[in-house]
């Protein structure tokens, strides 16, 4: 097993504006009516945007690998989930989503059946797939000023 470390690294200050350092940077925020500025997405819907990007990058590396004539991939991700536990107001239910829902549409020449073993394909590929339906190790670190500055 070859293992490879994908990292990146976020900041907040005294707003709900979160920068994300990755491959490229960008802003996670919160609505207005939420207390943010509405300068990005939510973390909700970064976290399904990952899921839904992963499903199209995976399907077009399928397609690459097996020579597929796929002209498109679209993909939306719907999620439920009960904001009072989040909130703190319910201690009761899941924080995370309770469901989550992909509808992937195919633009290809191929019957319902290819179609279905292409996502099938995908789905087992799909690293943020396998994240959502598998237990994954968080190891949550508690880092010192002190740490901080040796590490910058």
């Amino acid at each position: 097993m070859a293992l490879s470390k994908v990292s990146v690294s976020c900041e907040v200050k005294d707003t709900f504006r979160t920068e994300v350092t990755a491959s490229h940077k960008f802003i996670i925020d919160q609505p207005k009516a939420g207390g943010g500025n509405n300068e990005g997405p939510n973390p909700l819907e970064v976290f399904l945007s990952s899921l839904g990007g992963c499903i199209c990058a995976i399907g077009r590396i399928v397609a690459m690998q097996k020579k597929m004539n796929v002209r498109g991939i679209t993909c939306k991700v719907e999620g439920d989930i009960d904001k009072s536990v989040l909130m703190g107001n319910n201690k009761n239910e899941r924080a995370g989503f309770t469901e989550i829902r992909t509808f992937v549409n195919i633009d290809a020449d191929m019957t319902l059946e290819e179609k279905e073993a292409y996502l099938e394909e995908i789905e087992s590929r799909c690293p943020i797939a396998d994240n959502i339906l598998k237990l994954s190790t968080i190891k949550p670190v508690v880092v010192t000023a002190d740490e901080v500055a040796i590490n910058n």
